[in-house]
């Protein structure tokens, strides 16, 4: 196999799951970077507010000057804008990439390690092993992370009321909440199943202890449609058979609709999705009847990731010293949070950073301590999980084969179909693959 194909193998594998969590060798100590660097630097980003934090960051020196861009989200191209421009010798000094991303700009050649370029003794060393793991590969490390997003799962507390149920505390007891929201209110749904949310499926499984990816030798192994998986699947078609859950895309009209009606009653999303609840709910007067909770269990607390995103400089940078200070600005400093002030319901990766983000957004929409919820879903991050080498196979495969659930496709279908695509297309780009 190439070097850049062995990169996100073996190499990955061992930084998740013995650099990363203390369990084999620690590599030698790279020496803290003495430069003072200067000089002028681009920075790319689809993050609302990242050009005050970026005047910020130029107003509180005058060696660097970050010259800003907005690029659309992943999802709406700017990926491809970025690899394309990383190619071509034009991209930015330092961008935002989402961290089921990374690892392929990192298998791509596409981005610097970081590693002699940050201070690692207060950047990333002070990082929780779940996060590190999420940006550190083949012992190296390619991103410091910004945002570190626990699910969450969002309840209208009066319709929990209705029904007669408190906060359902694991699966099974979600199940019963929505049997008995429907004999109360038939038209309910407790939450929905969004086909367009193929991340959100693998936080799913995450949480059962799914582990989609790892290697075996020199191989990437692949399961995507491992037993985790499956239980994950078989689970949530039963709570769409039985009307529990409403299959709709998340983010549209029919679904901002119906969370406004009433139609859907809760949101299974992340610590993020306060803004976008508040903005499709406060003008049908349900301000403080919205609550967050930690995602239902399988008999034992734990939770994944869903979403969050990391800095980088790419291969081309010019001036990675500068680029390098000014990322470190980026994810550790509180000016830069206060910076950017109130765009969401952040929760941040870096220690201390939080509470910051909290003083910023006012969360009294919500009928309770939105923060202390994201704080106990965070403690209870299942580790080992691991991004595979390319994303956007799953991701679409996933997604294409959910387009069918609304005329008689079936969850467990889908991960199966997603499985047989994401080994297809990796060994097409050249992989060793076994499952």
């Amino acid at each position: 196999m190439k070097r850049r194909q062995l990169l996100l193998g073996a190499a990955s594998i061992i930084a998740s799951a013995a650099l990363v969590t203390g369990c084999g060798s620690t590599p030698a100590a790279t020496p803290m970077p003495t430069e003072d660097p200067s000089g002028t630097i681009t920075f790319w980003s689809s993050m609302a507010g990242m050009d005050k934090v970026a005047a910020a960051f130029n107003a509180s020196q005058n060696k660097i000057k970050v010259t800003f861009e907005t690029v659309p989200n992943g999802a709406s191209g700017g990926y491809a804008k970025l690899s394309t421009a990383i190619t071509a010798g034009n991209g930015p000094d330092v961008a935002t990439i989402e961290y089921p991303q990374l690892p392929q700009f990192v298998s791509n050649g596409q981005l610097q390690p970081l590693d002699g370029l940050i201070n690692k003794a207060e950047t990333v060393d002070k990082l929780s092993d779940e996060t590190k793991a999420l940006v550190q590969f083949g012992g190296e490390t390619y991103a410091l992370p910004y945002d570190a997003a626990p699910m969450i799962m969002w309840y209208r507390k009066d319709m929990l009321d209705k029904a007669g149920v408190g906060v359902p505390k694991t699966w099974d007891e979600f199940e019963d909440a929505g049997k008995k929201l429907k004999a109360v209110a038939p038209e309910a749904h407790l939450a929905s199943f969004n086909p367009n949310e193929a991340a959100l499926t693998a936080a799913l499984s995450w949480q059962a202890g799914a582990k989609w990816f790892g290697t075996e030798g020199d191989s990437w192994k692949v399961g995507v449609n491992d037993e985790p998986t499956q239980k994950v699947a078989t689970f949530w078609q039963k709570l769409i058979d039985e009307k529990i859950v409403k299959v709709q895309q998340s983010f549209s009209d029919e679904w901002s609709a119906d969370l406004a009606s009433g139609a859907v009653v809760g949101v299974l999303g992340a610590n993020w999705s306060a803004t976008g609840i508040q903005k499709r709910t406060e003008a049908s007067g349900q301000k403080g009847q919205w609550i967050a909770a930690e995602v239902p269990n399988w008999g034992t607390p734990a939770d994944a990731f869903y979403g969050g995103s990391s800095f980088n400089i790419t291969k081309g940078s010019k001036n990675p010293a500068a680029a390098a200070k000014f990322i470190e600005f980026l994810a550790t400093s509180p000016d830069a949070i206060k910076a950017r002030g109130n765009t969401g319901s952040a929760f941040l990766a870096f220690p201390g950073l939080t509470p910051v983000a909290q003083q910023a957004f006012d969360a009294s929409y919500f009928g309770n301590d939105i923060y202390e919820v994201f704080d106990n879903a965070y403690s209870t991050i299942t580790p080992g999980w691991q991004w595979g080498p390319n994303w956007d196979i799953t991701n679409t495969a996933l997604k294409d084969a959910y387009g069918k659930l609304t005329t008689g496709g079936k969850v467990a279908e889908a991960v199966d179909t997603a499985q047989a695509a994401t080994v297809a297309g990796l060994k097409q780009n050249g992989l060793s693959v076994k499952e």
